[in-house]
């Protein structure tokens, strides 16, 4: 896709160009600049194809993006609202807080909006099984849902560690019908999860299709990914000039693979007066092992198929890497977030285990919203950010999850720190 305004009836800043306008990304070949691409075994490449030819073809056709179109409003909940959060902006003292609800749409979390493509499109290939990874279940539980409702078999790959953490995530892919595949072996989280997703999947290419949770993978899937997500940004962006009479001043969004974030900048990219920033995991340290801030401490490297940013040792191999939030301890990036770094259009910055479970706990009892631990980080620095931007500024947070899933685990963990 070309970048231009979302929207027809966005034309602020329009008359604004930007290197992002002057070419298409990805390229042909899946290439965000020199990140992207596809690294995978020739067998497995032929079947890439397909799947590349397929969405070109199915993207385009207007019962396709009609069938998609219901199921986002009438399944989903779509649009999802804007809710400005009166209580925290005023005891903050500083910029307005503004929150898009992905937490409420169906299954929780922004997840359903590329399950449900992604599910549509195995379905019309005549896929039998969906096959994938999660890490804090939202992924598994919406690929569970989507597979249920077009009568589709589902594996899902869950590190052990994850499916303790996750515990109500994990049951609710159990009922829905999903086989959750527990893995045991390196740090038994997300990353080892997509080694083992990705093992079962070249076991049998052409009756299963692999739907990858995040702007991450061998092209097609993080161009096709974020064109399902980029449906956040561009309510977003109406959403927010209906309430206010503009565009936001500043977009925060959690970034692991970075499906959520890109979901939400992309309608904004062109607008160069919109501060961007995508919020990585500092966990507890800066040491190796101890966070997973790919963007902040990375170097470009291969990893699951494709080259983004990544978390290395002097080898290549990725690092192990660690996040209190399951759905953010991913070594790598999505590509296009790699690009967007090196171009100075997104500001990553990071927050820690401890500032991110504050964030869960103010917003919990601010406004009543449990958020995910993973959308707790850009809470977190929405916060900073509002001190700091001050009074007649305003910034858009991306709330990707509720936090149900992390309710049994944060009590435990954290419970006797906060009164609960």
């Amino acid at each position: 896709m070309t970048y231009k305004n979302s929207s027809e009836n966005c034309t602020e800043n329009s008359n604004e160009i930007s290197d992002l306008e002057k070419v298409e990304l990805p390229d042909r070949n899946g290439w965000f600049g020199e990140y992207g691409g596809s690294y995978v075994p020739e067998q497995l490449q032929k079947v890439l194809d397909d799947i590349t030819q397929s969405y070109e073809k199915i993207k385009k056709d207007p019962t396709f993006i009609a069938e998609l179109r219901d199921l986002n409003q009438h399944y989903s909940g779509r649009p999802s609202p804007i809710f400005y959060c009166k209580n925290l902006s005023e005891k903050i003292g500083g910029a307005d807080i503004y929150l898009k609800r992905e937490d409420l749409n169906h299954t929780g979390a922004h997840k359903i909006n590329h399950c449900l493509g992604e599910a549509l499109l195995a379905k019309k290939m005549g896929k039998k099984k969906l096959i994938a990874e999660t890490g804090a279940g939202q992924h598994g539980v919406a690929l569970a849902t989507a597979a249920s409702l077009l009568g589709l078999k589902c594996d899902i790959y869950m590190g052990d560690i994850d499916i303790k953490k996750e515990h109500p995530n994990v049951v609710r892919m159990k009922i829905l019908g999903a086989r959750v595949v527990p893995v045991s072996r390196g740090t038994k989280t997300l990353k080892d999860a997509v080694d083992a997703a990705f093992e079962a999947y070249l076991k049998d290419p052409d009756s299963q299709f692999y739907g990858i949770g995040s702007v991450v993978g061998p092209h097609p899937f993080p161009m096709m990914v974020r064109d399902f997500q980029k449906v956040v940004g561009m309510e977003a962006k109406e959403q927010f000039k209906e309430i206010t009479g503009k565009i936001p001043d500043n977009l925060v969004a959690c970034v692991g693979g970075g499906s959520n974030a890109i979901g939400l900048f992309t309608a904004f990219l062109n607008d160069t007066n919109v501060n961007i920033y995508g919020v990585e995991p500092s966990g507890l340290s800066f040491k190796d092992g101890e966070h997973a801030a790919t963007l902040t401490l990375g170097k470009p490297g291969i990893l699951h198929g494709f080259k983004s940013y990544l978390l290395q040792d002097k080898n290549g191999d990725p690092l192990p890497v660690y996040s209190v939030a399951s759905g953010l301890d991913y070594p790598g990036v999505g590509p296009q977030h790699s690009l967007l770094k090196d171009m100075g259009r997104i500001t990553y910055v990071t927050i820690n285990d401890k500032e991110a479970i504050d964030a869960f706990f103010e917003l919990s009892r601010t406004e009543g919203i449990i958020p995910a631990v993973e959308s707790a980080h850009a809470v977190a620095y929405a916060v900073k950010l509002a001190k700091t931007e001050g009074k007649g500024k305003n910034l858009l947070v991306n709330l990707s999850g509720r936090g149900d899933k992390d309710i049994d685990f944060i009590i435990e963990a954290y419970g006797k720190n906060y009164d609960c």
